[in-house]
């Protein structure tokens, strides 16, 4: 799958890919309003990926269900919808406008795990920096959207060592899979100005330097709640990097921000653990899901 907030609302990238071909395109997440986002700079890249803050610009999800939703469908893609917002009623408004498309949907992504939004106040003056360090708000949050009629995906935060209670708390309101790990706290300083590097202070690090974490929540996680439904992302570029989060525990898993370099990653990857399995003789995914788990290849050559 492509990665929410990479790849675009629509069909940007069908250019360089037949999205059809994909598990799944998760779009930009999307508040019930329109946003715009974080002041500029809002990239910078590292030395093994990205550093963000671009603080979820977008046209909000009417304009996305009139202009790109329409698009996507006409090509046979997969769609998977990745919401956010303030507070829980802007995730419950989100979800209530997409009940009425949600057969045009596969399933709903609820980005619980931004690191680039301001503390809010939220409840009885409760501040938070992210739902998904809040077992008790993230599982609100994921009971409320169930008004969408559609299948959910929570997507958590590698930036808590709460993450397994939120999983946990998630998974028992009613999630049917967990999309781990969004990116982590990071912040660079240019040492020409002496200043932060990006427009709002510090961002989120995406790419190859955190494809380690990721792993290590997704084996967590899969370990804790044996056969959970898990989506891995963060730090995937090649089949190799796919299959390790496959053997930790991962079911599917998303492509981001390799696609900034290489348009049709999520492709070419998928093609790869194909090609892999093949080699293998592997005829289905449950044979590799979580064999970390039960200790790995009998045959050391795989």
């Amino acid at each position: 799958m492509t990665a929410s907030g990479t790849c675009g609302l629509g069909t940007e990238l069908d250019a360089y890919m037949p999205l059809r071909e994909l598990g799944a395109v998760v779009v930009k997440s999307l508040a019930s309003f329109e946003w715009g986002g974080n002041p500029k700079p809002r990239l910078h890249p590292t030395a093994s990926g990205m550093l963000n803050a671009v603080g979820l610009q977008g046209p909000g999800v009417e304009q996305w269900i009139a202009n790109d939703l329409p698009q996507l469908n006409d090509i046979g893609a997969t769609v998977v919808c990745s919401i956010w917002g303030f507070g829980v009623q802007d995730y419950i408004d989100a979800a209530r406008m997409l009940a009425p498309v949600k057969d045009k949907i596969a399933a709903l992504e609820i980005n619980l795990s931004c690191p680039n939004m301001k503390a809010a106040v939220v409840g009885e003056n409760k501040p938070h920096a992210m739902f998904a360090h809040d077992a008790d708000l993230a599982a609100q949050i994921v009971e409320a959207v169930r008004v969408s009629g559609l299948p959910l995906w929570a997507k958590l935060s590698p930036n808590t060592d709460r993450i397994g209670d939120v999983a946990e708390a998630c998974m028992n309101a009613g999630a049917q899979a967990l999309t781990l790990v969004n990116t982590s706290l990071g912040m660079i300083i240019d040492t020409k100005t002496g200043r932060p590097a990006l427009g709002n202070g510090g961002g989120g690090l995406s790419g190859r330097g955190i494809h380690p974490i990721a792993v290590r929540a997704i084996s967590d996680i899969y370990g804790r709640i044996p056969g959970v439904p898990i989506v891995g992302v963060g730090g995937v570029t090649n089949g190799s990097e796919a299959l390790e989060m496959m053997l930790a525990g991962a079911s599917a898993v998303q492509v981001g921000t390799a696609s900034f370099a290489e348009p049709k990653a999520a492709y070419r990857i998928a093609g790869e653990l194909c090609r892999w399995a093949e080699r293998h003789k592997i005829s289905s995914w449950s044979e590799v899901i979580g064999l970390s788990h039960r200790g790995g290849f009998r045959d050391s050559g795989k």
